[in-house]
C-alpha cells in the first residue's frame, strides 16, 4: 500500500483571501515505512510575504522570488502523489490550498476521500489532549530537536513517524513489503525440502531395566512399583 505523507508552508489562512503554497514537502511510505522517496519544493507564491506568516516558517519574500511558481513544479507533485492516499496533519487545510492552486491552473481537484487526517486520528485517540504535532512527536518519542521553524518536509519526516505510531507502533503487523500475514506464517512457496528423519527409539535396553529394578531393590516402598 502506497502513502504520501505530505504538508505545505503558505502565506496566510485562506486561499480564498489570496494566500498562495510557498513549500511543499512528501515523504512516500509503503506498506507504511518510508522508502526514501521524497519531493519537496520551494515555490515562488506571486506576492508578499506577511510577517506573521514569516515569522511560522522563516521563508520570506526575497528568498522565495528565485524558485519556480506552481505551475512550473505542479506536473513533478502529481506525477509523485500518483493515486496514493495522503496523510495530512489537519488535512482540510492543505487540501483547501493545494485544490486553490490546481484550480488556478485549471486542472482537476484532488478529492477529500484521498486524504487520512492525522488530527482527526490523534483526537479519537487521545480525547482532549493536545494534537499539535509537537505534542504528539513528544508523547510518541519521535525526535524533533531539529525542527526550529515550520518546514513542510521536516514536517513531513516527522508527521511519518507520529502516523506509524497512531497506526500502533513500528510493528503494525507481521506482514513484510509483498507478503501477506499468511505467507509469512506458512514459509515460502512450496516449503522448503528437507532429508527424511526416522524417529528415534526411546524404549529402554534390557541392561537399563535392570538397573532400574536394582535401584528400586534399594529403596524403601518405591511408589514407582505400583506403576
Amino acid at each position: 500500500m502506497r502513502e504520501i505523507v505530505l504538508d505545505t508552508e503558505t502565506t496566510g489562512l485562506d486561499p480564498k483571501s489570496g494566500h498562495r503554497i510557498v513549500e511543499i514537502g512528501c515523504i512516500e511510505l509503503l506498506h507504511h515505512a518510508p522508502t526514501g522517496k521524497e519531493f519537496h519544493a520551494y515555490i515562488n507564491p506571486e506576492r508578499d510575504m506577511p510577517q506573521e506568516a514569516f515569522n511560522v516558517h522563516g521563508l520570506s519574500e526575497a528568498f522565495l522570488s528565485g524558485h519556480p511558481v506552481f505551475a512550473d513544479v505542479a506536473d513533478r507533485f502529481l506525477t509523485f502523489i500518483g493515486e496514493a492516499q495522503l496523510v495530512i496533519h489537519n488535512a482540510e487545510f492543505d487540501m483547501r490550498f493545494i485544490n486553490a492552486e490546481l484550480e488556478r491552473l485549471g486542472r482537476p481537484l484532488l478529492p477529500m476521500s484521498r486524504a487520512v487526517d492525522t488530527v482527526a486520528m490523534a483526537r479519537k485517540r487521545f480525547p482532549g489532549a493536545q494534537v499539535n504535532l509537537d505534542a504528539l512527536c513528544s508523547r510518541f518519542g519521535v525526535d524533533n530537536s531539529s525542527r526550529s521553524k515550520h518546514g513542510a518536509l521536516i514536517d513531513s519526516e516527522l508527521l511519518a513517524g507520529v502516523y506509524i505510531e497512531l497506526l500502533g507502533g513500528k510493528q503494525i503487523g507481521l506482514a513484510l513489503a509483498g507478503q501477506s500475514d499468511a505467507e509469512i506464517v506458512a514459509g515460502p512457496a512450496g516449503g522448503a525440502e528437507r532429508p527424511f528423519r526416522p524417529p528415534r527409539p526411546h524404549a529402554p535396553s534390557a541392561g537399563e531395566l535392570e538397573a532400574h529394578t536394582a535401584l528400586l531393590d534399594r529403596l524403601d516402598n518405591p511408589i514407582w512399583r505400583g506403576v
